[in-house]
């Protein structure tokens, strides 16, 4: 087998992803994100800010430069610079970075209607920057921007640069697609012939992803020789964002057997759902590698064919990525679906109760309730407990109102012992009011109830605003204390539950 050809990562989460709309890292955000990049995720080298930018960023950066300085990384960590002299060179002086990415117009475009210079004027204005970098000993990486655009419609100015550049005593030549705006067979074309013109130079791709089309170009670049890519975490950057960090190794470690990285796949979901926290820009659920469903079988067939010969298992296999594999409780759970569940948790059930935990589970999804696992154990307390107690009372109906300056008020419809009783009552609160009807149907059977001691709300862990709620009262009766549970999405309604399994109990 031929030797592996090893691609440099670079991270622009802290510099390109950082101009995603509406972000913005503090300096320590930035810093704890650096370090988990370098250290944990293992990235070759990180784009932390760009230069003269703000105050924050020229912080944001010296602290950077001193951990990377104290822990050996300080040539990992790389600035974008502009061509203006010796102003940015001074400012990276100033904050310690000692890698330069200098940008420069990579389209006739650009040059033309942007800077309104030649071509020998801006070469010249590059070389009298890259001469002053080395000499105060900042390394120089170059990045032709609208370098895309340049090779579609100026491709010889492209190359009469590259001619210049390659001359140059530059460490890196960093290719972007710009607007994201290259399909792959024309990142193919256009790495190649550069890879092929100038052998022995380095070359990073930098793809954008307005098409959608960024790990695609991503790997194309590859194959067609490029030694570096830049990504960001969780794609992001500006407009539809960059190519995303977890994607690109993804296919690469499993489409590309003849390159390796140093990224460490484990690693790849801590470091999403930190950049995720930090900076507010949601990760969509069904982004892949690092989105919430993404390992999640939602169906009971896909479930049944896991656990019979893992018939929906891919080579993406979620404890690659630091992660588990789920399956969804709804209504198109299957007994296999809740059966992997329970297994995770540890919990065996009968046949018996098996299904009647799937009915229960069937009928919150059909009303739309999310049950997540952590729901689980709570469900089969409340099935388990219900099994127990025969139902001399049910309560057939109610109607609860809530509204501003008025009592809360329950019509409430109740069989006891086949007797059917219909009674209205106001309360401070809406199980109050509950309450007060049932205590008026009670004393026309002459039935004393007992005395609420406590009342306790329970939401299992993860719980969110639709999740389920058990509700778990303390009553006195007969001098003895007794409890029993309610679990339903709405805190009034498991309450009601709660008591009608009281109710049957006295």
């Amino acid at each position: 087998m031929p030797a592996q050809r090893y691609i440099e990562i670079m991270d622009t989460t802290l510099r390109d992803g950082e101009q995603t709309s509406g972000v913005s890292f503090s300096a320590s955000e930035k810093l704890t994100i650096a370090q988990l990049l370098l250290t944990e995720v293992k990235v070759d080298r990180i784009e932390v800010a760009s230069a003269r930018v703000s105050e924050g960023e020229f912080d944001a950066v010296k602290k950077i430069t001193k951990w990377a300085k104290a822990n050996g990384f300080i040539n990992k960590v790389e600035v974008l610079t502009f061509v203006d002299g010796k102003v940015s060179i001074e400012w990276m002086q100033q904050a310690g970075a000692k890698v330069m990415n200098l940008l420069t117009k990579g389209s006739l475009n650009h040059l033309t209607h942007q800077l309104k210079k030649t071509p020998e004027q801006h070469f010249a204005d590059i070389a009298e920057v890259i001469k002053l970098a080395k000499k105060k000993k900042i390394d120089v990486s170059v990045y032709l921007e609208d370098w895309s655009n340049g090779m579609r419609h100026s491709k010889e100015y492209v190359f009469q640069y590259l001619d210049f550049l390659t001359k140059q005593p530059v460490k890196r030549i960093m290719l972007p697609d710009t607007l994201g705006v290259l399909i792959p067979s024309e990142v193919f074309e256009f790495v190649s012939s550069i890879v092929q013109r100038y052998p022995g130079v380095h070359f990073d791709f930098h793809g954008h992803n307005d098409y959608d089309l960024g790990t695609a170009n991503v790997l194309e670049a590859l194959k067609a020789g490029a030694n570096g890519l830049h990504l960001t975490v969780n794609g992001m950057g500006e407009r539809a964002g960059n190519a995303p960090l977890a994607s690109a190794i993804a296919v690469m470690n499993d489409f590309m057997p003849s390159v390796k990285t140093s990224v460490v796949e484990k690693s790849l979901y801590h470091v999403s759902k930190m950049v995720e926290a930090f900076s507010g820009f949601r990760v969509a659920v069904n982004k892949p590698i690092v989105g919430e469903n993404v390992f999640t079988q939602t169906a009971g067939i896909h479930a049944d064919g896991d656990k019979k010969n893992k018939l929906y298992f891919s080579e993406l296999m979620p404890e690659r990525f630091g992660r588990q594999r789920k399956y969804a409780l709804g209504k198109t759970s299957g007994k296999a679906n809740i059966e992997n569940n329970l297994h995770q948790l540890g919990i065996q059930l009968s046949d018996e109760d098996l299904k009647k935990v799937t009915q229960r589970i069937i009928e919150l999804g059909d009303r739309k309730e999310v049950v997540t696992q952590a729901d689980l154990p709570y469900i089969i307390s409340d099935i388990l407990d219900s099994n127990t107690i025969e139902e001399k009372v049910k309560i057939e109906n109610y109607v609860l109102t809530h509204s501003k300056n008025l009592n809360p008020s329950v019509t409430l419809r109740i069989c006891v012992d086949g007797e059917m009783f219909e009674e209205h009552a106001q309360g401070d609160g809406q199980y109050d009011a509950f309450m007060n009807a049932l205590k008026k149907i009670y004393k026309q059977k002459k039935l004393e109830l007992p005395v609420l001691t406590d009342y306790a709300v329970r939401i299992p862990p993860g719980g969110k605003s639709d999740a389920l709620c058990e509700t778990i009262i303390t009553w006195k009766y007969n001098n003895k204390e007794f409890k029993t549970r309610g679990l339903d999405s709405d805190q009034t309604v498991s309450a009601i539950k709660a008591t009608q399994k009281m109710l049957n109990i006295i």
